[in-house]
């Protein structure tokens, strides 16, 4: 595992993860917003912590901001703080969460739930760094690096004239994607192993080990929560399970069908020989595709090389299974 995994808290190996890694670092040089993408679950606040603290403002304030939780009439007064009097339980003037963070760090998670007054409010602070507290005259001045981070396309939400273009724009001066867990290969075991050291310390239990099934189901499944989901999942097994190795069989829940083994395979002593018997060879065919498809980032052709079949051959394979390639690549 690189240095920079080990120092930031990531755990991976994958092709996806090690270029996300090494955008981070050219990331955190430079002083500008970020936008970072990626789905629920994958880790786009750690990576926001990771440029913050590999960046030149480490040692100043890393203020963390859930825009979805914020209700659309307290987004100013929560960013930019308010004077006293500015309203009737007002008595005492209150420092803004962007006055918080000056000098470091302002990291504005599901920025794309934000209301179209709370993009205007923003902007307008992005574009010279001024502000002022609301119920106030004076113009107040922050140096804030703010990095933003969201789970859904911003250029489908433009297109909807849900999300301002000028605020993407002033957002997306560097960008960063955090890959899916499907998208790492082999990333989850590494991941999984890590949870149960850390669960087992945790409650003061022994340590371990995983099935070669689970290991196996670890592979297959989708992890539509990703990361969290995983961590979660673990975490559950590992303190139900009496015995000294964990088993999983059964397939959690998936909302993304494309990702997930036949529901079928959760018990394959329900068919005769020969039927379990093809039903194994699915599962293995599967679990072996889609760490090919993450030790090549998607490049059908690269993963024809490493599996030694050829490219027409594993497209149909992939086909089979419904994988696709554009899943894997890093945006």
């Amino acid at each position: 595992m690189s240095k920079l995994a080990a120092l930031n808290g990531f755990i991976g190996e994958s092709v996806a993860f090690r270029e996300m890694l090494t955008m981070l670092a050219r990331v955190a040089h430079y002083d500008s917003t970020v936008l970072i993408s990626g789905e629920t679950g994958s880790g786009k606040e750690m990576a926001a912590r990771a440029i913050h603290y590999q960046g030149q403002r480490r040692d100043r304030p890393f203020i963390p901001v859930n825009c979805g939780a914020l209700p659309d009439h307290l987004v100013e007064n929560e960013l930019f703080g308010h004077a006293r009097g500015a309203y009737t339980d007002a008595r005492e003037s209150q420092l803004g969460l962007i006055a918080q963070a000056d000098g470091g760090t302002l990291f504005l998670d599901e920025v794309d739930t934000l209301s179209g007054k709370a993009q205007v409010s923003l902007l307008r602070f992005l574009q010279d760094g001024q502000y002022r507290r609301l119920g106030s005259s004076l113009t107040e001045k922050a140096n804030v690096r703010v990095v933003a981070a969201c789970n859904s396309d911003l250029s489908q939400a433009i297109n909807r004239t849900e999300f301002r273009a000028d605020l993407y724009y002033r957002l997306a001066a560097m960008e960063l994607h955090v890959p899916p867990l499907r998208a790492r290969g082999q990333d989850a075991l590494l991941l999984a192993r890590h949870f149960v050291a850390e669960a087992a310390s945790q409650y003061h239990l022994a340590v371990k080990e995983l099935h070669p099934d689970t290991l196996q189901w670890l592979l297959a499944y989708g992890w539509p929560g990703n990361v969290r989901e995983l961590q979660n999942r673990i975490q559950r097994e590992f303190l139900l399970c009496d015995e000294p190795t964990i088993l999983v069989r059964e397939n959690a829940r998936d909302c993304d069908r494309r990702m997930q083994p036949d529901r079928r395979l959760a018990s394959p002593t329900t068919f005769n020989f020969n039927d379990a018997k093809q039903q194994v060879l699915q599962v293995f065919e599967r679990g072996q595709l889609l760490r090919l498809m993450s030790e090549s980032a998607g490049n059908v052709s690269c993963a024809a090389r490493l599996a030694g079949k050829e490219r027409r051959a594993l497209g149909k394979l992939l086909k089979k299974h419904g994988i696709e390639p554009a899943d894997f690549r890093r945006s």
